[in-house]
């Protein structure tokens, strides 16, 4: 999957700069790939993902690295920034039935039915949602994952990300989407960055053309969101945006582990103002760690406000004490 979106974002470039040549150079293996015996959330922040490949960067072994959004922490190491967010696929999760359940969907399954997914966000919201279903870890990239499912009896079936399930061109393994009234999405789910170094202005000025002004301002919000939080693989946080004729909503949850408690609401605010060209340093001024010079800056304060202002709300409501006994409760199972 990691090559197919590498794939796709070189191909955009080389459309856009015919006369460039743009060379996959590297391929390599993150911590987060290696440990596979292990739950994402008991080995550590999103980090995993990601150290290996910016440690290449920083040393200008490769120029930019295509990373999922929801993949890269909400601060990123000094001297990096996002130079692009492409337009994002379908963000929603998606059930993949054993071939014995085809056809069926979560709630037509058999009690004790048991639905592998890594994400601790997944398992806290479909708990609460089918209570007569089980929940089990399962880790592995998409082929690996897939391959338990059909050729054991282990799982009934798994939640993958509909994106990466499209992307890999296997949309035909989706059973069930589930929308934002079953399971809220990830921050940043669906979306592909490209990292660069935030000095090279060269690299930066191409991969932001890359930009999508609308995928840009809904991942702002969900990162500004989750940064307030101080969330991360460890707890279960949760959003839904939608932007439309200049308003941005943004719908955000955190839940207990097991989804008995949880906190949702949404927040709106308008998105709808002129691009202004500012000569300057305003031009690199990150916003959750992604630089976008073509988008209005005006904008994105606004959407990285929302988002940190429903964070804020609902940690006037007690979203620390749910989320601080998740993160000690996973760090003790």
């Amino acid at each position: 999957l990691a090559r197919i979106q590498t794939d796709s974002v070189v191909m955009m470039l080389r459309e856009l700069y015919p006369d460039l040549c743009f060379e996959i150079a590297v391929a390599m293996s993150t911590t987060g790939d290696k440990i596979l015996d292990t739950a994402l959330s008991k080995i550590g922040e999103k980090s995993l993902f990601t150290k290996e490949l910016e440690t290449a960067l920083e040393r200008n072994e490769v120029d930019l690295v295509v990373h999922s959004l929801k993949d890269l922490p909400t601060c990123l190491p000094p001297g990096f920034t996002i130079g692009a967010v492409c337009k994002r696929e379908n963000p929603l999760d998606a059930v993949v039935f054993h071939p014995k359940n085809c056809g069926k969907t979560l709630s037509l399954l058999p009690e004790k039915s048991v639905i592998g997914t890594s994400s601790l966000r997944r398992a806290a919201q479909l708990k609460k949602k089918f209570p007569h279903l089980e929940f089990r870890d399962i880790r592995g990239n998409l082929n690996t994952r897939l391959k338990k499912l059909d050729e054991k009896e282990d799982f009934s079936a798994i939640i993958l990300a509909a994106a990466g399930l499209k992307r890999m061109g296997w949309e035909n393994r989706i059973g069930q989407l589930l929308g934002p009234e079953d399971c809220l999405y990830a921050v940043g789910q669906g979306a592909l960055a490209v990292e660069v170094r935030a000095k090279d202005q060269e690299i930066l000025n191409m991969v932001s053309a890359l930009h999508d002004a609308d995928t840009v301002l809904c991942c702002i919000a969900e990162r500004a969101f989750m940064k307030r939080l101080e969330g991360g693989c460890s707890v279960p946080v949760a959003v839904n945006t939608l932007l439309k004729d200049g308003q941005l909503y943004l719908t955000g949850a955190v839940y207990s582990l097991d989804g008995s408690d949880s906190l949702k609401e949404t927040m709106q605010t308008s998105v709808s103002y002129p691009h202004q060209n500012e000569d300057g340093p305003n031009d690199d001024v990150q916003h959750v760690g992604i630089t976008a010079k073509n988008v209005p800056g005006q904008a994105q304060e606004a959407a990285e406000n929302l988002g940190v202002e429903l964070a804020s709300l609902l940690l006037s409501k007690g979203a620390k004490h749910i989320l601080s006994v998740a993160r000690q409760l996973n760090d003790t199972r």
